[in-house]
């Protein structure tokens, strides 16, 4: 019977929960099973490989940012493409850091739906409208995203991880090691120290970049 009650969506669920316990080294068919309370076999039925279920699970995480930002944008437009690319850009980094090494999950992996193709198409139209060429819409949409998924993955790797009983990277260590090379040693404190902060202005300079590249 919980067999039968099974579905993608039900155990893609029960993964993103689990997975901010055990992190994804962790998440194995196996310990979704046990939370499912089913034998690892019924998962098969669904998901012929981790990397299937990881797809669904980046499906799921797609779906529910969708949601919020739709609505947030809907309540408050945006004045202009620049503050739209970054709204949304902080609203992805925003769904990631939910999860742990959420960034991780939703690289890479092939959406089981088209929920992604609304907001895209809506993002994209709007860049085409204030003036991008479709071909460089596309490239400034993938330019802002691949920075936020990147900036997230180190940002997570890098920070404080309490289930591992880590407080994130060792500066003064690291300073230490590099005593011969000051500028790298101090570069240590920009570019670990004040994820919010430097989010920010990395994404202030790729916005401003797609404008003098890409822009009309």
């Amino acid at each position: 019977m919980a067999t039968e009650r099974l579905d993608r969506i039900r155990v893609a669920r029960t993964a993103l929960s689990l997975l901010n316990e055990v992190g994804l080294e962790g998440l194995t068919l196996r310990a979704i099973a046990k939370e499912l309370d089913v034998k690892a076999p019924a998962l098969y039925w669904h998901f012929k490989d981790k990397q299937a279920l990881l797809d669904e699970m980046a499906t799921e995480m797609l779906r529910r940012m969708t949601a919020e930002l739709t609505s947030a944008a809907e309540s408050r437009p945006p004045a202009d493409w620049r503050e739209a690319v970054t709204a949304a850009m902080r609203g992805l980094r925003e769904h990631l850091l939910r999860y742990r090494d959420g960034a991780k999950v939703y690289s890479g992996t092939h959406f089981t739906d088209t929920s992604y193709a609304a907001p895209m198409e809506a993002h994209l139209r709007l860049l085409t409208e204030a003036g991008f060429s479709p071909g460089a819409a596309a490239r400034a949409w993938l330019t802002g995203y691949s920075y936020t998924i990147g900036y997230v993955i180190e940002e997570q790797a890098m920070g404080p991880d309490p289930a591992r009983g880590t407080e994130g990277y060792d500066l003064a260590a690291r300073a230490e090691r590099l005593a011969e090379f000051p500028l790298a040693a101090a570069a240590g404190e920009e570019m670990f120290r004040d994820h919010d902060a430097g989010f920010e202005k990395g994404l202030a300079a790729v916005v401003a970049g797609i404008g003098a590249v890409l822009g009309p």
